[in-house]
């Protein structure tokens, strides 16, 4: 028999349709899903198709995929992901075939898709420096995959994006016998540029600490690893042109039509608690740090329950995806808590998210929390004084770390909480404004309830181009007019397309 596993983590809408493909072996298997600790229905899909449902102990795949092979009872084990829709009839056999035939102890997956850019960046080039014979494999970071459990058993599994890659190793260590089977077409979502960056840095760390037993040579090969890591960081720049045109949303202002903590509050009863608070303290950080406290025990599940009952502007899902339509990046800045903006984020289908992070154990909140450096800002001319909560620095942050000036980014929100930000942005939209000082800063007003005007207001620009035009003060463009603009647009556009018409006549030259 074989034991197949799969990990999941709020892939419902997909997983019966995975289950399904997989059943349709002439094998006899045990199917075991390792659920990840989901917020979707994942658990309840299985369950549907009487297949063996366990839940991971603490969340992460490496972690799920380890779990999942303790529980297998048969020797030959199989993992495949939960979220594809286009693995063939016989993923099963082409999978195990090559175990169950003693041809090979561990079987590799390959398919018709171009490797990514961590694929052809990272891990191939650092694996032709520290285990050649591994660089010939066509997709080394492939998930889908079969091996003996009692090889398996003496892996250690990352639990990051640097798991698959590292059972690749330590199984080949081990002196295993390696093969590669082609499964067909496999489509699957496209990685964000958070997720890519991310990816590298764990894919390269977990190849570099497997090969730390293994003597270099020179420091032409270390030349070589660092050069690789500058290529890669240097493509997932290029690969965020989109953040060229970018639209950050107050959570609590621009998308929920009330404080989701407050909310919260009046649900698990300590409204009065948090009020008083938030009158006793001025200190931003001090705040956030008294009401994390307040949510200690309180698990994950309740306050994304929370979240889905508090409304939101009515139009505004639809807003954002026009906006993603004309290429603009979309994300959300809160003083709340990262848990609960990125359910929101997934939810609207949006970009990013700047939150604090509330701890979490075993899905339950300690009552921690941690504020993140990009909300966190040190006056230069006096050094030795502390970091203080400064949600403005986002937009220097931004510019730092992502190439991305402030006024190339639009700024939502009611100025609730201060109008720096409506005033820093390149834009600044002042939505169902609550003060009339953030009228007066604000560039641009909405009064709500609807968000439709923020599609006049966020034309397409020449920034997805990547063309830089002069720095324009919000009085200057204002005095120029929108006309202007345009037109000023229009003519570095064209000598944008005049240079690139140049350049390709000179190749061809050449």
């Amino acid at each position: 028999m074989i034991s197949i596993i799969i990990p999941v983590l709020n892939e419902g809408a997909t997983l019966r349709q995975v289950i399904k493909t997989i059943k349709k072996t002439t094998r006899k298997i045990e199917i075991i899903v390792v659920d990840d600790n989901s917020n979707d229905n994942s658990v309840e899909e299985a369950l549907k198709e009487n297949v063996r449902v366990i839940t991971s102990s603490q969340r992460g795949k490496g972690i799920s995929m380890r779990e999942g092979m303790m529980a297998a009872k048969n020797d030959i084990v199989m993992y495949v992901d939960g979220d594809i829709l286009t693995y063939p009839d016989n993923i099963v056999e082409l999978l195990t075939d090559p175990i169950v035939e003693g041809k090979a102890d561990f079987v590799k997956s390959y398919f018709e898709r171009q490797a990514g850019r961590v694929t052809q960046l990272v891990a191939k080039p650092l694996l032709s420096i520290l285990f050649p014979e591994l660089a010939t494999f066509n997709q080394p970071l492939s998930g889908m995959i079969a091996a003996r459990k009692s090889l398996l058993s003496n892996v250690q599994f990352e639990n990051d994006y640097g798991v698959d890659i590292g059972i690749l190793i330590d199984l080949h260590v081990q002196g295993a016998k390696i093969t590669e089977v082609n499964i067909g077409r496999v489509e699957n979502a496209m990685q964000t540029w958070e997720q890519l960056s991310k990816m590298s840095r764990e894919v390269s760390r977990t190849i570099l600490r497997k090969a730390e037993n293994i003597p270099q040579e020179n420091l032409e090969t270390l030349g070589n690893i660092n050069i690789i890591r500058e290529q890669m960081e240097y493509s997932i720049l290029e690969s965020i042109d989109k953040l060229h045109k970018m639209v950050i949303f107050n959570l609590d202002e621009a998308i929920l039509r009330e404080d989701y903590l407050m909310a919260a509050a009046t649900e698990f009863g300590f409204e009065g608690t948090l009020r008083q608070i938030r009158e006793h303290f001025t200190d931003p950080a001090t705040v956030i740090e008294h009401t994390a406290t307040l949510f200690q025990d309180r698990n994950l599940a309740e306050l994304l329950e929370v979240a889905d009952e508090v409304s939101m502007v009515p139009d505004i899902k639809a807003v954002i995806r026009e906006l993603k339509k004309r290429g603009y990046t979309c994300g959300l800045i809160t003083d709340g808590f990262e848990c609960v903006a990125r359910h929101i984020r997934n939810k609207l289908g949006m970009d990013f998210v700047f939150a604090n992070k509330l701890h979490l154990f075993n899905s339950v909140a300690t009552g921690e929390v941690t504020i993140p450096e990009y909300f966190l800002c040190t006056d230069k001319n006096v050094p030795a004084q502390p970091p203080v909560y400064c949600k403005s620095n986002i937009l220097t942050y931004i510019a730092d770390k992502y190439h991305v000036a402030p006024q190339n980014i639009i700024y939502v929100g009611s100025g609730a909480d201060g109008n720096t930000l409506l005033e820093g942005a390149g834009i600044g939209v002042a939505f169902d404004a609550v003060n009339p000082i953030a009228e007066k800063v604000a560039d641009k007003i909405i009064p709500g309830p609807w968000m439709e005007p923020l599609l006049q207001i966020a034309q397409a620009s020449p920034e997805k181009f990547k063309l830089r035009l002069p720095a324009i003060s919000k009085k200057q463009a204002r005095r120029i007019g929108v006309g202007s603009l345009i037109g000023l647009a229009s003519a570095g556009l064209v000598y944008l397309a005049a240079r690139q018409l140049t350049k390709s006549k000179k190749q061809e030259v050449s």
